[in-house]
């Protein structure tokens, strides 16, 4: 059975200041992200323990478990790439155009995906999303790494909301730091997800 792995990050911590500090990227990469890895690793073991021994009556905290985990573990590898020290701007071409035909513009997605991100109830995401069954983007505001999802929707782009990704430098201001995110979002990585989650 292969275990997940700790993606290495496709720039250097100190890639993203002034927006980002290295030592922020560092701990959050290095040790927050890296504890989620674990973390669905070693319930993977133990449910893989209780099946064979044909003890299930943990298996309601080890499923909260995984999934809490996993879940953490692929918002923060979509995260990474979401990123980039020549990010910014806006997305351009049919992105863009979907952005317009859903939200009714691009000023009005920001303001959704930011009030999404600056409001999350102690600690989660804000989301966009392509939701298949109507063929649409959403955003969606979600709680912890894994509450308050659509269950067939594929994230797009993401926007950390946990305290640890900006308290050392933000402190307990949310919405200052998810302004400087909007300077370093790759849209060319969130466009790849767009194309491939639609053709899906």
């Amino acid at each position: 059975m292969s275990n997940y792995t700790l993606p290495d990050l496709p720039y250097d911590y100190a890639a993203l200041e002034p927006a980002i500090t290295g030592e922020i990227l560092e701990l959050h990469h290095a040790k927050h992200h890296a504890a989620y890895v674990k973390g669905a690793n070693d319930t993977l073991e133990k449910l893989a323990e209780a099946r064979e021994k044909e003890q299930f009556g943990g298996l309601v905290g080890l499923e909260k478990t995984f999934a809490f985990n996993l879940s953490g573990h692929v918002l923060h590898s979509i995260f990474w790439e979401n990123l980039s020290p020549d990010g910014g701007d806006r997305p351009g071409g049919e992105l863009e155009s979907a952005i317009d035909e859903h939200f009714g513009s691009f000023e009005a997605f920001r303001k959704q995906l930011s009030s999404a991100t600056a409001t999350v109830q102690g600690s989660g995401w804000g989301v966009l999303a392509w939701e298949p069954l109507g063929g649409r983007l959403v955003v969606e505001q979600v709680y912890d790494h894994h509450g308050n999802v659509g269950m067939n929707t594929t994230p797009l782009l993401v926007f950390d909301a946990w305290e640890h990704a900006y308290y050392l430098q933000y402190r307990n201001v949310r919405p200052d730091y998810v302004q400087k995110l909007w300077d370093l979002v790759n849209w060319d990585d969130v466009k790849a997800r767009f194309d491939k989650a639609r053709n899906a």
